[in-house]
């Protein structure tokens, strides 16, 4: 009986070098795919958080015309959150480590910088 295990173990061959280097290299091409497909979805949602906080600028913007007749000052920064948020227009001014929301001088015209998350 145990001649007959040692002949069976004996039998009994593992994975070569290049079997194990083959199932690594698919690992890694199969990895850089995923973290390729990760990093887009990454860019869309920041892209959609910028439309949001742009969308949310507007309506604070036009919310606060409405009720003083004028725009808020557009200050020093991009654009004077602090009117804004202490008027209770915003909860918070939007911070977007990609982008900046501007207000043109008078007209209340809001946009994001760079532009390519405008609504």
């Amino acid at each position: 009986m145990r001649q007959r295990l040692r002949a069976l173990r004996a039998n009994e061959s593992g994975f070569t070098l290049t079997e194990l280097l083959i199932v690594i290299v698919i690992l890694g091409v199969l990895t850089g795919v995923v973290v390729f497909a990760v990093g887009a979805f990454t860019d869309r949602g920041d892209e959609a958080a910028c439309k949001s906080d742009l969308k949310a600028v507007e309506v604070a913007v036009e919310a606060y015309y409405a009720q003083n007749n004028k725009y808020p000052d557009k200050g020093t920064e991009p654009l004077n959150y602090t009117e804004l948020v202490s008027a209770k227009y915003l909860r918070e001014a939007p911070t977007g480590a990609k982008y900046d929301i501007n207000l043109a001088d008078a007209t209340g015209v809001v946009t994001a910088n760079p532009a390519g998350c405008n609504i």
